[in-house]
């Protein structure tokens, strides 16, 4: 038995690293999945319908049961024929995970507006397009389903030379936390993962110059898995950090802040900053 077992998944970005591990993980686990990638190169440009391809035939090479698709997240249109594939060939979806992105980083004052509009496409509009077309079908079929978006550390914290980016992640934190909260009362439940490993994506990066396995995809797939599976089913709206071996939580925090009574608790410039310290305690 597995964790997914009649259960019918979507992936997108699943062409390579973390979707598709993710990929084979929830085939192992009994799910058929439907592999969308358009076959980009990193920064988005290009398109090879084999990396989709390769991953369905590694699933299908283990047993299991997959399908490819390479449209775009980017577009309605091609977000509902992402959705569509599944419907058309397994009967419905249970599972959606928006895993697909690009990359163009630039330090804010060079970064031009094509790059800024690229990123927020496929990574912030790619996973509100999805997640729309699949909670629709959710919806109307009942019986609820899993949502599971990809947030980053960047999004959270912040990143030099990652503006566009780090938007799109922090705004992908803000739409699995409203969509939490909107689709709870059909049973569907909204979380992210904010992964942390070397792939294509990241693997030129300093930081991963002498890494090789202790943060691979192999550590993020199981996340994913987690909150698809019945295991998470009291758990919606949550960011679960995974970094290798460690796994944290993302929570937002509000300081105890400060109350004025007088003059109708209206605070001054000046007193903001006398008073900074004790409004911004934790």
């Amino acid at each position: 038995m597995g964790l997914l077992d009649g259960k019918v998944a979507v992936i997108t970005g699943a062409g390579n690293g973390i979707g598709r591990a993710t990929a084979l993980l929830f085939a192992k686990e009994g799910a058929q999945v439907v592999v969308n990638d358009v076959g980009c190169t990193r920064d988005g440009s290009g398109q090879d319908t084999q990396a989709a391809d390769q991953v369905v035939a590694e699933i299908k090479a283990l047993g299991g049961e997959a399908a490819s698709n390479t449209d775009s997240v980017a577009t309605a249109a091609g977000a509902k024929q992402i959705i569509h594939t599944a419907l058309d060939t397994f009967g419905r979806l249970d599972i959606l995970i928006n895993i697909a992105g690009i990359l163009r980083d630039k330090t804010l004052l060079k970064l031009e507006e094509e790059l800024w509009d690229a990123v927020i496409a496929v990574h912030l509009k790619g996973s509100f397009l999805c997640s729309q077309a699949a909670a629709l079908h959710m919806k109307e079929r009942g019986g609820g389903g899993r949502i599971i978006n990809t947030t980053s550390v960047s999004g959270m914290l912040g990143n030099f030379g990652q503006a566009n980016y780090s938007a799109a992640k922090a705004g992908i934190y803000g739409l699995t936390r409203t969509s939490a909260i909107e689709l709870q009362r059909y049973g569907i439940n909204v979380n992210a993962i904010a992964p942390l490993a070397k792939t294509r994506m990241t693997e030129d990066l300093p930081m991963f110059e002498k890494i090789e396995s202790s943060l691979s995809p192999g550590h993020i797939a199981p996340g994913y898995l987690f909150f698809a599976s019945e295991l998470s089913r009291e758990i919606t709206g949550t960011v679960l950090s995974v970094a290798g071996a460690k796994l944290s939580v993302y929570r937002m925090l509000e300081s105890a802040g400060r109350f004025k009574e007088a003059n109708d608790g209206v605070w001054t410039a000046e007193e903001i900053g006398e008073h900074w310290d004790g409004i911004s305690k934790i």
